[in-house]
């Protein structure tokens, strides 16, 4: 085969996803990897895309690399995609598949981001390999890597791929209804984000009701207005100080300016099954913070244009997000239909979370994640200082094995049930057991009536 690798790393050769890559070439000389450093040249492929278009052109594969940022591939990559979207070249016969790193934190998403993307691009997708950044160290990481490669090149010879996991249904805007805002002075702080152009007449729109409607003050942060320096290198030059390498000033504005307000709303307008590259080079860099959830218990709320009810992988990363930062997620007004009143509810759940200070217990999405990142920075915490200090501070070391009290229990309920005597005489006294500190709960209850 002859594979184009689509290098989305920032780190480009120092990446440590490219390994696999390298690898790979070294065990299956018989097929040819030709490295494109999209991540690290990416402003370089902004000012001339046609390198991309003609080593593209050589390709039989395209093979997407990179390591896992905040729920999906790096802004770099994002970026690349939208070029190469922009572009017009023709994609058709040829495969791609794609081969991650990361601790496992959602790469579901960041896989099903990039095969959208292969969909939209007319390209047949190979289902791909998501690795652990230790795996290739390993025999068994060194078998899965072999393994995928020869699926994949099974897969081509002999036409192999998933079907379109997308529709690309156009989306259809409802009109928005912006009011006079007859509100007095209003008190209170609600940041809303949004990376809205001057064209986009439809989400100003959107954002405006919710201004008009929403009971506190509000202000709008158009971080496609900000003068990034670049997006997140990976360097971990914040894992000690919490201070990024760039000299852009972002991370004292998102300190200082964003997370100060009382609610966050996020407003933006689909594109390529996401919030944007713009919006991903703002998430990335918001690393700066590390895996340190510095906004849990603030509700959260998203204005989205677009065909949101068809965009499942962006409906878990919304979802997921809120969930692993412990904030509320208030709601997500769209424009699919009947934008006013999801708007108008919008403002409503919102302000109910402020004044009630409603926070619901985390499900898998929040729970799973944080447990990652709980084993992460337990065992980086020599290097990532911050993460670690901020883990003890809020109990968020949470480890089975300190249970022991519920271990010993477990130990010797096994062993009772492990005797046939024993759970002959037990009957149903083993379901009253689970239900007494319960029982003693509602009869506590009952008594303060």
């Amino acid at each position: 085969m002859n594979i184009l690798v689509l290098n989305g790393s920032p780190k480009g050769k120092y990446s440590i996803t490219l390994q696999t890559i390298n690898y790979l070439s070294k065990i299956h000389p018989e097929h040819s990897f030709d490295v494109l450093d999209v991540g690290h040249r990416i402003k370089a492929l902004e000012r001339d895309f046609s390198p991309a278009i003609e080593a593209i052109k050589k390709a039989e594969v395209l093979l997407f690399s990179y390591p896992v940022y905040t729920f999906i591939a790096p802004y770099q990559l994002h970026r690349f995609i939208e070029l190469l979207k922009q572009s017009g070249i023709s994609l058709e016969h040829k495969y791609a598949t794609q081969l991650s790193t990361s601790k496992h934190f959602y790469d579901i998403t960041a896989h099903r981001y990039i095969q959208d993307n292969c969909a939209d691009l007319g390209l047949k997708y190979i289902k791909g390999l998501s690795a652990d950044m230790d795996d290739l160290l390993t025999e068994k990481g060194q078998k899965e890597a072999k393994a995928f490669l020869d699926f994949v090149a099974y897969s081509v010879e002999n036409d192999i791929y998933e079907k379109p996991s997308v529709n690309n249904t156009p989306a259809v805007h409802k009109s928005v209804t912006v009011p006079t805002n007859t509100a007095k002075d209003k008190s209170g702080d609600i940041a809303i984000i949004t990376n809205c152009t001057k064209n986009d007449e439809q989400l100003k729109n959107m954002i405006a009701r919710f201004q008009a409607k929403c009971t506190r003050k509000t202000r709008v942060i158009n971080i496609a207005e900000y003068k990034f320096k670049g997006g997140c290198l990976g360097c971990f030059n914040c894992a000690v100080s919490g201070k990024c390498v760039y000299k852009d000033g972002f991370d004292e504005f998102l300190r200082g300016t964003i997370q100060t307000a009382e609610a966050i709303v996020i407003a933006f307008t689909i594109k390529d099954h996401s919030m944007g590259a713009s919006f991903k080079l703002y998430d990335d860099r918001q690393f700066c913070n590390g895996h340190r959830t510095v906004t849990m218990g603030m509700p959260f709320g998203y204005l989205i244009s677009g065909n949101y009810s068809e965009e499942f992988n962006l409906q878990m990363i919304v979802e997921g997000r809120a969930q692993v930062g412990g904030n509320f997620l208030a709601g997500v007004a769209t424009d699919e239909t009947a934008p006013d009143g999801e708007i108008d509810k919008l403002a409503k759940s919102l302000e109910y979370a402020l004044t009630a200070g409603y926070v619901p217990p985390q499900n898998f999405y929040g729970i799973g994640g944080m447990k990652i990142f709980r084993d992460l920075i337990w065992q980086m915490q020599g290097m990532m200082k911050a993460d670690h200090k901020f883990y003890k501070a809020h109990g968020q070391y949470d480890f089975p094995q300190k249970k022991r009290g519920r271990m010993m229990l477990m130990y010797l309920v096994g062993a009772m049930l492990s005797s046939e005597k024993i759970k002959a005489k037990m009957g149903n006294k083993m379901n009253e057991g689970m239900l007494m500190p319960y029982k003693k709960l509602l009869d506590k209850t009952e008594a303060k009536k």
